[in-house]
């Protein structure tokens, strides 16, 4: 739902996948999105932001350097990076999150804290150029955080 925020607002966006052309379902199995690019064949300058999807996803992507070294360069460069649900485990690898307000899905809550960071139960907020958000119920208020990160940025 974040990616149609960001297409209803005129971004151009690019789902970044393991492998272009592959697709992936959601985890509850309804929207599906197909990947434009592989994570290993873009950079950070490619790009003004990085949404990282939420769900089950993140364990498996935060698993591959290509999607790791992404986000960290988008962040290490002062791009949006979004983080909603269970997408905190991609920035814990990435090697981002300590000393950092994070929110996520409570499933995360000690992988975010025992990686340095300090756990807020809040819906959406910005902590420097992460926007993070909750869990889906969340998602409203995730995507206004994130609207108002890239205008500010842009």
């Amino acid at each position: 739902m974040p990616v149609m925020r960001m297409q209803e607002e005129g971004a151009e966006v690019t789902v970044v996948g393991l492998k272009a052309g592959e697709t992936y379902m959601s985890k509850s199995g309804g929207l599906p999105a197909t990947a434009d690019v592989a994570a290993d064949d873009v950079s950070p300058d490619d790009f003004d932001a990085v949404l990282v999807p939420g769900g089950w996803a993140p364990d498996k992507l935060r698993r591959y350097e290509g999607v790791t070294s992404l986000v960290r360069g988008m962040y290490e460069q002062g791009k949006v990076v979004g983080s909603i649900c269970h997408a905190g485990l991609v920035l814990i690898s990435a090697g981002i999150v300590r000393g950092m307000k994070a929110t996520g899905s409570l499933g995360i809550k000690d992988d975010l804290v025992n990686a340095g960071a300090v756990w807020v139960d809040e819906p959406a907020f910005r902590q420097g150029n992460v926007v993070w958000g909750r869990v889906v119920p969340d998602i409203p208020a995730y995507c206004r955080e994130l609207m108002a990160a890239l205008t500010s940025t842009a």
